[in-house]
């Protein structure tokens, strides 16, 4: 019978924290553990979201909703790591900065992959990674891949409500645009249907979850490195302030004013 320290790699899981600085400058070890907890954390979330379009596939609202409470709940947990990272004082950080090179949050590949599963999918995010290496191969399976979104919709158009040709058969590739017509399809949801509306609530509530991470995690920035350029070249804090206040899903929030 494998031990604890057996069954989780222990050994090889605690030998992957290797600091480069000369010392090593004390912080470095924080910094190279909360983005390593990062990537396991974008890790489960790419496992349970796969999961959630399966269910929705399959017409399973009830499994759904529980998926999506377990998303939630590790989405307030990567904002509340920043809260951690945030302990490191901008000097604590520029200690050690220089040392990570070329390397660049940019770079994580599970990242633009939960970006992808969420509908926002850029093309031009391919060009981060060098054709042929893992990190480019999944995000080219990850483009064409319907997203979250085109699971939802095949999930109402299952359930009997109206759902619009166009959306049923669009690129997955492409991005999500708001629809008038569906948008009627979703008010009429939310007037008869509770239980299907308690899932778009919970979409809605990812939706904002998500924006409250990239809001936070823009702040952290700000925090520690004020308007300084990334590392690996970046634009850092300047590129993290476009990405906020764009939502995953614009019918959900359109209907808003009609409810």
């Amino acid at each position: 019978m494998p031990t604890y320290s057996d069954y989780l790699k222990l050994d090889d899981l605690l030998a992957l924290q290797r600091p480069l600085s000369q010392g090593p400058e004390h912080d470095e070890m924080l910094f190279i553990i909360i983005h390593q907890v990062y990537e396991l954390w974008f890790k489960e979330l790419l496992h349970e979201f796969d999961h959630l379009r399966e269910l929705l596939a399959r017409n399973d609202g009830t499994r759904a909703q529980h998926t999506l409470k377990r998303i939630l709940t590790i989405l307030k947990v990567l904002v509340a790591q920043l809260d951690i990272l945030e302990t490191m004082t901008p000097l604590e950080f520029l200690s050690f900065r220089d040392r990570l090179e070329s390397g660049s949050g940019f770079q994580s590949f599970q990242f633009r992959e939960l970006e992808f599963v969420l509908g926002r999918k850029r093309p031009e995010a391919l060009e981060r990674y060098p054709e042929g290496t893992s990190g480019r191969l999944r995000l080219e399976a990850r483009l064409s891949q319907p997203t979250l979104w085109d699971g939802f919709l095949k999930y109402i158009s299952i359930s009997g409500f109206s759902v619009p040709a166009h959306l049923l058969g669009r690129d997955p590739s492409s991005a999500i645009e708001p629809s008038p017509e569906f948008q009627a399809t979703l008010i009429s949801i939310y007037r008869t249907s509770p239980a299907i509306a308690g899932l778009c609530e919970r979409l809605v509530d990812l939706d904002e979850g998500i924006q409250e991470w990239r809001y936070r995690h823009v702040k952290m920035v700000q925090r520690t490195i004020g308007t300084r350029r990334g590392t690996g070249g970046s634009a850092g804090a300047e590129y993290l302030m476009t990405t906020l206040n764009q939502p995953l899903f614009p019918d959900l929030w359109a209907i808003r004013t009609e409810l």
